[in-house]
């Protein structure tokens, strides 16, 4: 048995216009952003979500969205998830990339909320 919510909503940017995008949806959502000293790609859209961590990334990809997953169990989630028809893209410190049905980007990713807001969140899984 394991728990998982949906933690984050990012917004993957290629690295050139990242900071144009911050400022356009701080502006779009009224919200203020704040960058993530430890973690520099990430640029947070503070309170875009209540309950979520909002933020853009800075990626050498395409433009899109992901939903990021935590969970208290990375392996037992990742195989819920490929169970349902997910594929696993790859690996990034101990998180899992996966893509769903339809070719959304997904990551799973070990607890990041306080406890308290993740057991309030969570689903249980067996």
């Amino acid at each position: 048995m394991h728990r998982s919510r949906v933690y984050a909503l990012l917004i993957d940017t290629p690295e050139a216009e990242a900071a144009r995008a911050a400022e356009f949806w701080s502006a779009a959502l009224g919200v203020s952003t704040r960058p993530v000293p430890a973690e520099p790609q990430f640029i947070g859209l503070h309170e875009a979500l209540p309950g979520l961590v909002t933020a853009v990334q800075a990626v050498d990809d395409a433009p899109r969205y992901h939903l990021d997953i935590e969970t208290d169990d990375v392996p037992a989630e990742t195989a819920r998830l490929l169970a349902l028809g997910a594929t696993e893209v790859s690996q990034w410190l101990e998180c899992r990339i996966l893509r769903a049905p339809g070719g959304h980007l997904l990551c799973v990713l070990p607890v990041e909320s306080p406890p308290e807001v993740f057991a309030a969140g969570a689903r249980t899984w067996s």
